[in-house]
């Protein structure tokens, strides 16, 4: 989980893991072509730029402790790995989810005896998250005093799971889900690159832009389905070969849609991110919580997240549709919202499709209003056609020297002086007194809201009445 591709482990003296060995040709086409070199990687440009401390820690020009925080598969374990050859040490791999304190001490140890030999250690040290308070105070001293070099990687915000001591003394690295062209550029030189396929297939633009769409930003996924693609359509009877009476002679294999579907068992989704698409099943999903049909609403969903959508995204549109479509109706409903786009961005993909589900089921089920919608779009609607009238002498700001005398805060009544809290009072200006903007529904919480709302008119707006019957 913790870095783009990702080798198989080897063993280490230590007992950890080493994950500098050059891979064998039969190790997986993601471990043959996990990049070596600063020129090999793809994306992530906003922290490799020159004179950038990852580029630096790559390059050899400096040596600090990093937290790498990013999805899966978008170069973790490979920037690692770099920042171990470029400090010339001994690299070694912990993951928290079989690791103990008694691994990490141990691993301390070694460096230790290593670095009074003048070798620097280099720990990895995936998923760090899931390591407990106790296993990373353990690592406080060795990475106080460079015993380590440590590198941990963490699919989770390092802020809401790494002990602070551990996080301070580290430099905090976001990595970044790869692109569409990213990935496409990954799986075109896995193609023809010698580590990996060596051009002894092709792939038409469908057949990619299928596995762009399956890896959803994550290269050692779309690496993975490729190879089991190539796979498949290697062991077919190459066309043509009977005809020239040479094995393996003829035209090289291509791999089309078919291939990856059958390949990976997943049919491709008929959604282009940036065609018609797009807009089609996001209009559907939209249309579909309006009009509270839990069900397709989901499934809509689905076909956004199975396409790949940016989970942002989605969640945007849910929040917005919060206010839009359900407002006081269900004033909870933004809320859960709101609490599903922080789980996309501390938690991502592909946990956070569930918290996306249940915003979707409870956006979908909650009674609807346009109440919102209609209140903003009315008031805005008279402050363009110019009623925007001066405010009431009373409300205007007195906080100033000679205010009083220019009329400002004169004969302004403080709502908490009053046992209701609510009093007599002229707020709007003089060419909007009685306008009503906010129109509530019958539905939901708007049900109990509606006749408040008509109480707090009546006696707020007893004071106009009075002015003008005056």
């Amino acid at each position: 989980m913790g870095g783009l591709f990702d080798p198989p482990p080897q063993s280490s003296t230590s007992g950890a893991t080493s994950l500098t060995s050059p891979p064998s040709p039969s190790a997986p086409l993601a471990v043959r072509m996990r990049p070596q070199s600063l020129d090999d990687i793809v994306g992530q440009q906003h922290l490799l730029g020159e004179g950038s401390p990852l580029r630096r820690l790559i390059s050899g020009s400096g040596a600090a402790s990093v937290m790498l925080y990013g999805p899966p598969g978008t170069g973790k374990t490979t920037m690692a790995s770099l920042i171990s050859s470029a400090a010339g040490g001994r690299f070694e791999a912990l993951s928290a989810l079989s690791a103990g304190v008694k691994e990490v001490r141990a691993v301390i140890e070694v460096a230790r005896r290593r670095l009074a030999a003048g070798e620097q250690t280099v720990l990895f040290i995936d998923e760090v998250h899931r390591f407990s308070k106790t296993q990373q105070d353990a690592l406080l001293d060795a990475v106080e005093n460079r015993i380590v070099l440590l590198v941990a990687a963490t699919t989770e915000n390092p802020s809401f799971s790494v002990v602070s001591p551990l996080l301070s003394r580290s430099l905090v690295l976001q990595l970044r889900s790869l692109t569409d062209d990213d990935i496409r550029t990954v799986l075109r030189r896995a193609v023809a690159d010698e580590r990996g396929l060596g051009g002894t297939v092709t792939v038409t633009d469908d057949a990619y832009a299928h596995l762009v769409a399956v890896a959803g930003g994550d290269a050692r996924r779309a690496l993975t389905a490729l190879e089991a693609s190539a796979d498949a359509a290697l062991r077919e009877p190459t066309p043509g070969a009977e005809e020239i009476g040479e094995e393996g002679v003829g035209d090289i294999p291509e791999i089309g849609v078919s291939d990856v579907e059958a390949a990976i068992d997943r049919a491709a989704v008929r959604y282009d991110r940036d065609g018609d698409q797009h807009y089609d099943v996001t209009s559907a999903f939209i249309k579909s919580i309006r009009g509270s049909d839990v069900d397709a609403a989901v499934h809509y969903l689905a076909r956004m997240i199975a396409a790949g959508e940016d989970p942002r995204f989605i969640a945007r549109r849910l929040m917005i549709h919060a206010s839009e479509d359900i407002g006081m109706a269900d004033p909870m409903a933004l809320q859960t919202a709101v609490a599903a786009a922080q789980v996309v961005a501390l938690v991502g993909m592909p946990e956070a499709k569930l918290a996306l589900t249940q915003a979707t089921i409870h956006l979908a089920t909650a009674p609807k209003s346009a109440g919102v919608v209609s209140a903003i779009g009315a008031a805005l609607a008279d402050v363009e056609a110019g009623k925007a009238g001066a405010v009431p002498p009373g409300l205007r700001d007195a906080h100033y020297s000679g205010a009083k005398k220019l009329g400002s805060g004169v004969g302004y009544q403080y709502p908490h002086n009053d046992p209701d809290g609510v009093v007599p009072q002229q707020y709007p200006p003089d060419e909007l007194v009685g306008v009503d903007y906010y129109v509530p529904t019958d539905h939901g919480f708007e049900r109990e809201i509606g006749p408040r709302v008509a109480k707090l008119r009546s006696i707020v707006r007893r004071a106009t009445r009075r002015t003008k019957k005056a």
